[in-house]
């Protein structure tokens, strides 16, 4: 029976992949991208606009899907080398990479929770120690640089996986690190470091389809448990120092304070 599948990043790599995986399976597949020029890359699938860094964008693309939700596969990243702020004040990494995955949860929970076995799909960095929540200053005010910002990000990521399985939905979570891929290599804003990254992927980098190959098979099945974390195809233990409820749940109540401020209608 055909799935309705929500894809953000999809015009690119790993989305785009698994979004013509999924069109090719007669699913309703609908992307959500920034630049409509991109549709056409996706054909047979509907194209959402939206800049997935402003809170207000997120809260509109998601009121444009309608009815049930069986997966929502998340992708959209895109690296800053220097600190660039989202019109409502926050640092845009953290705002993409991070609080779009959240409020898209949020936003299209009751749709996932009406689906037969709804899954939310995270593509982070689960399984990478380095990196942490810089809780005294999340939104990277002081010493901003790129690999700082991409590390909390996905480290945030890990947690919200966390606390969404703390909320004991029907819905799986899995949060997924593919490794080294042939994907995204065009993002890196500095064009030597594209270089490097491109000849290094003809060498060691997994194909995109190989990378999506769970993505696309858990949406059919989703894993029984209500989260599930895979590094590079090896499932880890829930109790692995990235995944820690206390700091899950900490993120979680700054999460849902920022979204509450930034959503409450401004004084006169």
């Amino acid at each position: 029976m055909p799935k309705t599948v929500v894809i953000t990043g999809g015009t690119n790599g790993m989305g785009r992949a698994t979004a013509l995986a999924r069109v090719a399976r007669g699913d309703r597949v609908i992307v959500i991208g920034s630049d409509p020029a991109k549709a056409a890359a996706v054909p047979g699938a509907r194209f959402l606009a939206a800049d997935l860094s402003s809170v207000a964008e997120v809260r509109r693309v998601a009121a444009e899907i309608t009815g049930p939700v069986d997966a929502l596969a998340l992708f959209a990243n895109r690296p800053q080398p220097t600190r660039r702020e989202t019109p409502e004040g926050l640092e845009y990494t953290f705002a993409l990479y991070y609080l779009s995955r959240y409020l898209l949860g949020e936003l299209l929970a009751e749709q996932l929770e009406a689906a037969p076995q709804p899954v939310i799909v995270n593509v982070a960095g689960v399984g990478n120690r380095a990196g942490a929540i810089h809780w005294d200053d999340p939104q990277l005010t002081r010493g901003y640089g790129l690999v700082k910002a991409q590390l909390q990000a996905g480290r945030a990521n890990d947690l919200l996986g966390v606390a969404h399985a703390a909320r004991r939905r029907r819905t799986r979570y899995v949060l997924y690190h593919p490794g080294f891929t042939r994907s995204g290599l065009d993002a890196h804003p500095n064009p030597l470091v594209r270089g490097l990254l491109k000849a290094a992927a003809r060498v060691a980098a997994r194909p995109v389809e190989e990378s999506v190959r769970p993505i696309v098979e858990w949406i059919d099945a989703p894993p029984s448990a209500p989260l599930t974390a895979v590094d590079r195809l090896e499932e880890l233990p829930l109790d692995f120092p990235t995944l820690d409820p206390g700091a899950a749940a900490r993120l979680d109540a700054y999460t849902a304070e920022l979204v509450a401020r930034l959503s409450a209608p401004s004084g006169p």
